[in-house]
């Protein structure tokens, strides 16, 4: 099921969280657990994305996960050093939830120089069951308890990471100093909608993304002009064919 976001953060809104596990769910007293009306399949977790460096609103997301025993899984593959003020204590993305991804996609503000990436936890069991789905579903050696894959990142991408992992917070720096001067020199363009950072976060401008409904003439200007820009994404998930059959609609 696709949560519709918050139009100014482009993250998933608590409140159409809420909405759908409310009006859209019932929760089943012997199975102890929220059942999708629409499809009549059980409700395991919620999976907000942290998109283009900044983290969703967690709180609220956790209160509903709590409440409704579902686990939250953090996509955090664009958000490396992201931060979030969780009741006061500001807590880097990945660490809210039960358990959260990362990517070391070169592009990526930690990249490595190949694919990569990693899952973060502090719970052990899940912790081991993913060791064992990376490994062929191994716990031990020839013993495979699931079915699982060959997900092992390589030993080279992990000593580019570890040295690459030092500078992180300055690289991260200087992002949101750039930010600043590009916010600076846009912001009495009219017809141009810039990124918002909430409060509650401190963003790491993975992309710095802009709104406008100029949209081809601008990238053309710029590209005119040696400047590069790209669309991220051009088109939507809920669009693409792979999820055709849940019978998602273009929206305004």
């Amino acid at each position: 099921v696709f949560i519709d976001i918050d139009k100014k953060t482009y993250n998933i809104d608590p409140a159409k969280i809420r909405e759908f596990v409310e009006h859209k769910c019932r929760w089943d007293r012997k199975t102890k657990s929220l059942i999708d009306i629409s499809s009549k399949r059980r409700v395991k977790a919620i999976l907000p994305v942290h998109l283009y460096g900044q983290v969703a609103d967690m709180d609220p997301i956790m209160e509903i996960a709590q409440k409704f025993g579902l686990y939250v899984v953090e996509d955090a593959a664009q958000a490396h050093g992201a931060l979030y003020n969780n009741n006061g204590d500001f807590r880097k993305a990945g660490s809210i939830g039960n358990i959260a991804a990362f990517s070391f996609y070169p592009s990526k503000n930690l990249g490595a120089y190949g694919n990569g990436g990693a899952v973060v936890t502090n719970d052990e069991g899940l912790a081991e069951k993913v060791r064992m789905l990376i490994n062929h579903g191994q716990k031990e050696k020839y013993y495979h308890d699931l079915l699982g894959w060959n997900f092992k990142m390589n030993g080279f991408q992990g000593a580019v990471l570890n040295v690459k992992l030092e500078y992180l917070d300055e690289w991260n720096k200087a992002r949101r100093t750039n930010v600043i001067l590009y916010n600076k020199f846009f912001e009495d363009i009219k017809g141009i909608v810039l990124p918002v950072e909430r409060n509650c976060c401190q963003h790491v401008y993975h992309l710095y993304v802009i709104k406008t409904k100029i949209r081809k003439e601008l990238q053309s200007f710029l590209k005119s002009n040696g400047i590069g820009t790209g669309i991220h994404y051009p088109i939507p998930l809920h669009l693409q064919k792979a999820y055709k059959h849940l019978g998602y609609k273009k929206g305004p």
